[in-house]
């Protein structure tokens, strides 16, 4: 069963220099309330995963522009004007993967899989800036890319039951089930209610409850 905890609770269990997959796309899926504790916790140097880098104001963003991210792992991050000046002055590393390659690094990480082997970068900037190593396989070059796994998985669902059964609506489902898979330990805050074990339709649960660590109920609920 997952522990129910406040924000600020959840947002002490990730530390300085973790690995944190943080799920949303353009801010949507991302807690914003762990976010926020995070910030207020002065959690340093973390290496962040996210599909993109939100906006100074919401998601990921407001990470980066507090000074708490040392590298970060995207596949877009254009809403984010402080990232090119940061990565410039030598304060933050980026690193920019094909949204595919991406999600199916995170992916290859929470199933178990060496890696993921893609044509996506071939002769591209992809593979000039050393992302990804060429290989040949039977004739046929790939780009070996390695699994990205965490520490520390933060997501935001729509509803979850007390054992951790997730779901997500629409596209706040994002990244979100597949960040919830490759990490050490999963906080999901709960937009609506969290319910009694057994409430939840069982055919639209997106993650099992036994991926999930920590629910955090979002305030006002």
């Amino acid at each position: 069963m997952a522990k129910i905890m406040s924000a600020k609770e959840a947002a002490s269990y990730i530390k300085s220099g973790s690995v944190v997959h943080a799920g949303g796309f353009y801010a949507v899926g991302t807690p914003d309330n762990i976010i926020d504790e995070m910030i207020a916790q002065g959690v340093k140097d973390i290496t962040v995963v996210s599909n993109d880098g939100g906006t100074p104001d919401e998601g990921v963003g407001k990470l980066i522009y507090a000074g708490c991210v040392k590298k970060f792992i995207c596949s877009w991050c254009g809403l984010t004007p402080i990232i090119p000046e940061l990565v410039e002055k030598g304060e933050m590393e980026l690193e920019l993967n094909p949204q595919g390659t991406l999600v199916e690094r995170i992916r290859a990480a929470g199933f178990g899989l060496g890696g993921v082997l893609t044509p996506t970068g071939l002769d591209t900037a992809i593979e000039e800036n050393g992302l990804g190593k060429r290989m040949n396989l039977d004739g046929k070059d790939w780009l070996y890319h390695t699994p990205l796994k965490a520490n520390v998985a933060i997501v935001e669902a729509y509803a979850a039951d007390k054992n951790g059964n997730l779901i997500f609506r629409r596209t706040q489902r994002n990244f979100n089930d597949v960040m919830c898979t490759a990490a050490d330990l999963v906080i999901a805050s709960v937009v609506n209610p969290i319910v009694e074990m057994g409430e939840l339709d069982p055919d639209s649960i997106m993650v099992p409850g036994t991926f999930v660590d920590i629910l955090v109920q979002r305030e006002g609920q």
